[in-house]
């Protein structure tokens, strides 16, 4: 009850403010909601675009070293001769490490190619990395999968996408010690790196992103739009209320006025009609009950003084 009489008291330039105040938070919160979830999507879109063109630049160079460097290099060097440069993996990694020094854009970005049984003891699979490779072989035709993990204290979303050998000349290295260069035998031993099989996934190439440069990129982009959005809704609901309080506020109290002045005796008071809208059929309504009113009070003036005459003459 004390609810309705306090907003039985307000006015109704303020009950026009209030209403449009609550239409402009809950715009702006839902507007808020929306367009975060969106620019999460977009922002993560974004990025898994720069790591997609990272992935084709990568493989690219793997695709360069594995059929023009190891080769010739091969051809020059002998059966036993080994450099880390004829690796794809290697040519790879130096060329994304080049990247980060380079651009500023993929600082951030961790790239590895992680395997279940690599030659370079770096390239070992974490148990997380485990389980991606081991879901890439479960379900061979998933050609990415994307998410979120935690490495190094640190939220990071990650691209990972298949690794398998699908080049014969690849198993020189990586089929049997007795086969494999005796240079890459003296550096990385005879336990790494072998009983590789051709069309087999051994691994995943994996780009990391921390989820801070994600999240910043997303804020950056929602306070701008929504300082935008809250800046058009303002001036939207200062017009709306501008032109109510104008052409629906204002008429009202004027004829408020005017009724009022008409209650108290004063029939010279008129109602101003100013449009053509409801407010101004209001106003013919209160123009006509001032006729009817008028037109009354004369009969009734006019009513008395006929039963006045008798009494006078008498």
């Amino acid at each position: 009850m004390l609810k309705k009489t306090k907003i039985r008291k307000i006015t109704l330039a303020q009950k026009l403010t209030l209403l449009l105040l609550v239409v402009f938070i809950g715009g702006i919160s839902l507007s808020g909601i929306a367009l975060a979830k969106i620019l999460q999507y977009k922002t993560q879109h974004e990025i898994s675009s720069n790591a997609s063109l990272l992935f084709q630049s990568l493989n690219s160079v793997r695709s360069y070293t594995s059929n023009e460097v190891t080769p010739y290099l091969q051809a020059n060097l002998g059966k036993d001769s080994f450099l880390p440069q004829t690796v794809p993996s290697y040519s790879s990694r130096k060329v994304f490490e080049n990247l980060r020094q380079q651009n500023q854009e993929y600082q951030d970005f961790l790239y590895k190619e992680a395997m279940l049984n690599p030659t370079n003891i770096r390239d070992l699979a974490d148990d997380f990395e485990k389980d991606i490779v081991s879901d890439f072989r479960q379900n061979k035709n998933t050609p990415e999968k994307t998410g979120f993990r935690n490495f190094q204290g640190e939220k990071y979303f990650y691209i990972a996408r298949p690794l398998k050998i699908t080049d014969s000349s690849c198993l020189r290295c990586h089929s049997t010690p007795d086969v494999a260069p005796q240079d890459m035998i003296s550096i990385y031993g005879d336990k790494n790196g072998m009983g590789w099989q051709l069309n087999q996934i051994n691994g995943t190439q994996i780009v990391s992103i921390p989820t801070s440069e994600v999240l910043h990129k997303a804020q950056e982009s929602f306070f701008l739009i929504m300082g935008i959005v809250t800046l058009v809704f303002a001036i939207a609901i200062y017009m709306a209320n501008f032109w109510l309080r104008r052409y629906v506020v204002r008429p009202i109290k004027r004829v408020v006025l005017v009724a009022e002045a008409v209650s108290t005796g004063n029939m010279d008071a008129d109602f101003e009609q100013v449009s053509n809208d409801e407010v101004g059929s209001l106003v013919e309504a209160f123009t006509r009950m001032k006729l009817s009113l008028v037109m009354a009070i004369r009969r009734l003036e006019h009513y008395r003084l006929e039963n006045r005459e008798p009494k006078d003459k008498f």
